[in-house]
């Protein structure tokens, strides 16, 4: 598991390559090694992610039937939500890669990708809270909301530009790919496996 000395460098990285200083890729290992060791940023935003499951879980209960029990099943399946949402978006990134014959960049796409949705994470985790202790400000956070699904779409983007090179098309696809199926797949999941609130 990466120290957090090394998560520390490559959200360094990332943040360079958002500001398009190249200096960025020598902070990321962008070896196939490092693509598999970035799926450790799921480790890293476990505290975060139990905040949103936390919420998500008391979303569920205001909706259902009095006297409704939630027990370790409901987690479970939470669980098995966010890692389809993790590695889904993946595997159609690999397709997409091999598809488009940029597949020596694979692993690259990977690793941004992945240490990108840590601090996203905890972004989200940050306006849950701020919704639970302050309701009043619900139409507020809901914009705030928004603004960082367009912030991520944004950083997305211009960190592939800096991987993939200036082929507008090719990033615009590989980040729809990388996005869009993850919200589809998280309601078709979250529904079948009963956890939806609603």
């Amino acid at each position: 598991m990466p120290t957090l000395k090394e998560v520390k460098l490559y959200l360094t990285g990332l943040w360079l390559l958002f500001q398009r200083d190249t200096k960025g890729f020598s902070f990321l290992d962008l070896t196939d090694r490092g693509a598999l060791r970035s799926f450790w940023a799921m480790a890293w935003a476990a505290p975060a992610i139990l905040v949103s499951w936390l919420w998500w879980r008391a979303a569920y209960l205001a909706v259902m039937p009095l006297g409704t029990e939630t027990g370790p099943i409901f987690f479970f399946r939470l669980a098995l939500v966010e890692v389809a949402n993790w590695l889904m978006p993946v595997i159609l990134a690999g397709v997409l890669a091999w598809a488009l014959g940029i597949g020596p960049r694979f692993a690259a796409i990977v690793t941004v990708t992945n240490w990108l949705a840590l601090p996203v994470s905890y972004a989200y985790a940050v306006l849950i809270v701020l919704m639970v202790l302050l309701p009043v400000l619900k139409g507020l956070l809901t914009i705030l909301w928004l603004v960082l699904l367009l912030t991520l779409v944004f950083a997305l983007f211009r960190v592939l530009r800096m991987v993939l090179g200036d082929h507008t098309l090719t990033i615009a696809t590989m980040t729809m790919v990388l996005l869009v199926p993850t919200m589809l797949l998280s309601e078709l999941l979250e529904r079948f496996l009963g956890v939806f609130p609603g």
